[in-house]
């Protein structure tokens, strides 16, 4: 028995840990497969007579369609998409400009201080399910689906207790926070400058589907990860699982819950959450019940980042919304 240590490369979140680890403890032969995220490295014990090459090579077969290479050496970081961003941002200011139109109709609404409606919580939902929530929850569920497969069962009941609980968790706890925005009787001012941090929030979120930022700012520590592995395969779990969902540190997610703080009523707070979990379900169910594996397609950097620029596009007039509503600026676009 000996212990391997190769190099990985197309890594970015939870979700790609699970895979790979996945694939490589069902390889005849190899057990205790570990990768770590940061130093971009999986390690595994091996009876294999293979040499490291000849096993990085084989591997890589095991995952090359979704994305992940194996090698010896550390392999140095090639840009091939910097020329998508230019194709990225006509199909990202078209999509604002549409919003904009629609915003001006009254159906969407980001107001003065921010304030968001649940068809917008719901879009942004949508936005969310294949970034942050992809990365972050995307992984959990990644995680329980093996374990059910390994116990050769239905997946139906615990993805539909998982999604069920998720949606339980958004919409009550959407509810309390707006409850306690109440209670503690936040006033315009303070609702203004909630708006304003749930915006910033947003503008970093799109920086970071844009590709700005060299590391990934949405992963799920590990600490909270294992945590919620270790829990998934008792019987009611999933369904917990799914309601601690609302607590993960999902920027997309932290911004929606300051807003709904800000709604000022338990109302207001559900439907907003509701909505926004409602348009991370598309994508979240996909992963469930079916290989999605649209974040490692040739299509995914263009998607990616049109949806970084629509995000950073929304978190900039909801910055300018809250804004004028302190009155540090006039307001723009009549909003």
């Amino acid at each position: 028995m000996k212990t391997i240590t190769l190099h990985v490369s197309g890594t970015h979140c939870a979700s790609c840990k699970i895979l790979i680890e996945d694939v490589l403890n069902e390889q005849m032969g190899i057990k205790n497969t570990n990768v770590d995220l940061k130093e971009k490295t999986v390690s595994f014990d091996t009876e294999l007579t293979d040499s490291n090459d000849e096993l990085a090579r084989i591997l890589s077969e095991k995952v090359k369609h979704n994305g992940y290479t194996f090698s010896l050496e550390k392999k140095a970081k090639v840009r091939r998409d910097n020329g998508v961003i230019w194709q990225a941002l006509p199909i990202g200011l078209a999509f604002l400009a549409l919003f904009f139109i629609v915003q001006k109709s009254g159906i969407l609404n980001f107001g003065l201080g921010g304030t968001i409606t649940p068809v917008t919580s719901f879009i942004i939902g949508l936005v969310a399910s294949v970034s942050s929530c992809l990365a972050i929850v995307g992984g959990l569920v990644l995680s329980l689906s093996a374990t059910v497969s390994q116990d050769k069962i239905s997946d139906v009941k615990p993805m539909m207790l998982f999604h069920g609980g998720r949606l339980v968790s958004f919409a009550i706890l959407g509810g309390v926070l707006g409850a306690i925005g109440s209670a503690i009787g936040i006033n315009f001012t303070i609702t203004a400058m909630l708006g304003i941090i749930a915006s910033v929030v947003m503008i970093l979120l799109g920086f970071n589907l844009v590709g700005v930022f060299e590391r990934n700012i949405i992963s799920l520590p590990s600490r909270v990860f294992s945590f919620f592995r270790k829990i998934e395969h008792k019987t009611i779990a999933p369904f917990l699982v799914g309601v601690g969902t609302f607590f993960l540190p999902c920027g997309f997610t932290q911004a929606m819950q300051v807003v709904a703080l800000s709604s000022g009523s338990f109302f207001s707070g559900l439907t907003i959450m509701t909505a926004f979990a409602l348009g991370t379900l598309p994508m979240l169910a996909l992963l469930s019940f079916g290989p999605a594996s649209f974040a490692q397609s040739k299509h995914a950097p263009l998607f990616f980042k049109s949806a970084g620029i629509v995000v950073i596009g929304l978190g900039i007039f909801a910055l300018l919304a809250g804004l004028a509503g302190l009155g540090v600026i006039n307001p723009l676009f009549n909003i």
